[in-house]
C-alpha cells in the first residue's frame, strides 16, 4: 500500500521544511509549496490525501481556499495552520471545513497526531455552517497558549448543541466565552438569554426559569414567561450554576433529562429546545461532595467543562487587551493613551485579583481621569495601590468558603496575602487592616439580621451602642431602616 501524500502550503521556508522532515519520518509522502494558488492547482488534479495550509499567503488566503477545496473534493481533509491566532480565525477555519486548526507555533507531536487521526478517521460528509464575518469586536482577546486552547476548544463546540460548563474566577470573561458560543453557532438565529442565580432570591428561581401562570402564587397577576421559554431556539446561560438551591437544582435536573418543562401553577409540558450554558466560579466537586450540589446534575451539566485562566496566568496577553480596550473607550469618545514601557512591565507583574474586568477598569479610569498621552509607571503604581478595605494591592481573593470554621478561611486568605507578598511585605498595619477587613462586614450583616435597628444590632456584636454609631459611622456603613 503506497504513503498516503500531504499537501503543504506555506509561504515559511524553515515551516515547510520542518513538516516535510517530520512528516517524511512517518513515512508519509510530502509535497510542499509557498503559494496557495499551486495548492489549488495540485488539488484540482486530484492530488493529495490531506491538505496542511497556512492562512496569510502572497497570493491567497488559505481560508477562502478551504470552501473551494471542499466543492471540489469534499472528501479531502484539510488542516490550518496560523499565526492570526485569535478566536475568529479557529471558528472561520472549523466553519469553513477544516479537520483540525493548529495556532502557530505549534507542537510537532501535536500536529503529526492531527494528521494521524485527519488520515484515519471516515468521512462523516458533513458540511460547515456559513462563517460568521463580523470582525468588528473579538468576543475574546488573548494569543497565549491557554487562549488558544480555548479557541480551539471554541471552535470545535460552534456546530454542536452539547452543554458547556465553564469554569473560573470572577472577571475572567465566562459570559464572553458563553456569548461567544452563542454568536458563533448553530442557534446563532435564536436568543441569547443570561439569568444569574446569585442574583435571584431562592423563592422566585423556579419562576424565573419556568415562567409562571396567573394566579400560581400571591401577586401572580398574569402568567409571565420564563427563560427557558424566552431562549427557545437559542442559548439559556445560567451564570453562577453554584448558588442555585437545592430544590431549583431537582426540577432543573428533570428539565436536562425529559427535555420538557411546566410553569409554576401549570401542567401543560413545554418542550425545552434551549442549549445550555452554565458558569460558576465555585469548586462544584466539592460541593457535591458536602451535599449543596446534586451530583446527578453536575454530570448533566459538566459535559464539557472550560477552564478559564485568570489573567495572572496569562500576563503575555495584558499589552493586547490594553490596546483593545483603549481602541474601545476611544469609540466610546474617550481618549486615548499608550503605556510606557515601564508602565507595561507593572501591569505585568501584578496578581489581577480582579483579572480582565480589574484590567478593563483600570484602562477606562486612565482615559477618563489623565491628560498625558503616554501613561507613565508613577500613574500606574498609584492606580494599583491598596484601596481602602482591601488587605493589599495585587492580593488574590480568597477561595470561596466551602464549609470550614470563619478561623479556617481567614487562615486561606492570609495564606494567599503572604505567598502573594513575600518580597514586599508593608513596614507595619496589617493587624489593623485585617481588622477592618472583618469588622465591616460583620456590622453590615448584623444590622441586616436586626432590619438596620442599631440598639438590637449593637447588643448582637455585644457593643456600647455610641460603639457601634462611631464605627458605622468611621466605616462609612449606610444604615436601611427595614431592610431584609
Amino acid at each position: 500500500m503506497s504513503a498516503a501524500k500531504i499537501l503543504v502550503a506555506d509561504d515559511d521556508r524553515a515551516i515547510r521544511t520542518v513538516l516535510s522532515q517530520a512528516l517524511g519520518r512517518e513515512g508519509y509522502d510530502v509535497r510542499t509549496t509557498d503559494t496557495a494558488g499551486t495548492l489549488w492547482q495540485w488539488v484540482r488534479d486530484g492530488e493529495g490525501d490531506l491538505v496542511i495550509t497556512d492562512v496569510v499567503m502572497p497570493d491567497d488566503n488559505g481560508l477562502d481556499l478551504i470552501p473551494r477545496i471542499k466543492k471540489v473534493r469534499p472528501e479531502l481533509r484539510i488542516l490550518v495552520m496560523s499565526a492570526q491566532n485569535t478566536l475568529l480565525t479557529a471558528v472561520k477555519a472549523t466553519e469553513r471545513g477544516a479537520f483540525e486548526y493548529l495556532p502557530k507555533p505549534f507542537d510537532l507531536r501535536e500536529l503529526v497526531g492531527a494528521v494521524e487521526r485527519a488520515l484515519s478517521q471516515p468521512h462523516d460528509g458533513s458540511a460547515a455552517g456559513p462563517a460568521a464575518e463580523d470582525e468588528e469586536r473579538l468576543p475574546l482577546i488573548g494569543r497565549s497558549p491557554a487562549m488558544q486552547e480555548i479557541y480551539r476548544v471554541l471552535a470545535r463546540l460552534m456546530g454542536t448543541d452539547l452543554t458547556v460548563m465553564i469554569y473560573g474566577e470572577s472577571g475572567t470573561g465566562k459570559e464572553l466565552v458563553a456569548r461567544a458560543l452563542h454568536d458563533y453557532g448553530k442557534r446563532r438565529s435564536g436568543a441569547f438569554v443570561a439569568i444569574n442565580m446569585a442574583a435571584i432570591p431562592r423563592e422566585l428561581i423556579e419562576s424565573e426559569l419556568f415562567g409562571h401562570e396567573k394566579g400560581a402564587f400571591t401577586g401572580a397577576q398574569a402568567r409571565s414567561s420564563g427563560r427557558f421559554e424566552q431562549a427557545a431556539g437559542g442559548t439559556l446561560f445560567l451564570d453562577e450554576i453554584g448558588d442555585m438551591p437545592l430544590e431549583a437544582q431537582t426540577r432543573l435536573l428533570r428539565v436536562l433529562q425529559e427535555g420538557e418543562y411546566t410553569t409554576v401553577g401549570g401542567r401543560t409540558p413545554i418542550r425545552a429546545d434551549v442549549r445550555i450554558v452554565a458558569a460558576t466560579h465555585r469548586d462544584l466537586r466539592q460541593m457535591v461532595r458536602a451535599g449543596d450540589f446534586r451530583e446527578d446534575l453536575f454530570y448533566r451539566l459538566n459535559v464539557v467543562p472550560i477552564r478559564l485562566p485568570p489573567l495572572r496566568e496569562r500576563t503575555e496577553d495584558i499589552p493586547e487587551l490594553v490596546r483593545h480596550f483603549f481602541r474601545q473607550v476611544g469609540s466610546e469618545g474617550l481618549p486615548t493613551k499608550t503605556l510606557a514601557a515601564d508602565a507595561m512591565a507593572y501591569l505585568r507583574n501584578h496578581t489581577w485579583p480582579g483579572n480582565v474586568r480589574e484590567l478593563e477598569n483600570l484602562v477606562r479610569r486612565l482615559a477618563a481621569l489623565y491628560s498625558q498621552e503616554t501613561i507613565d509607571v508613577e500613574v500606574i503604581r498609584g492606580e494599583l495601590a491598596e484601596a481602602p478595605g482591601e488587605i493589599a494591592s495585587g492580593a488574590r481573593p480568597p477561595a470561596p468558603v466551602q464549609g470550614g470554621s470563619l478561623g479556617d478561611s481567614v487562615e486561606r486568605h492570609l495564606r494567599d496575602y503572604f505567598a502573594a507578598h513575600k518580597n514586599e511585605l508593608p513596614a507595619s498595619g496589617l493587624y489593623d487592616r485585617v481588622l477592618r477587613e472583618v469588622e465591616r462586614p460583620l456590622i453590615e450583616l448584623s444590622l441586616s439580621a436586626t432590619r438596620g435597628n442599631q440598639l438590637k444590632a449593637a447588643k448582637l456584636l455585644g457593643l456600647n451602642r455610641n460603639t457601634l454609631r462611631k464605627k458605622i459611622k468611621d466605616l462609612d456603613i449606610e444604615v436601611v431602616r427595614g431592610l431584609k
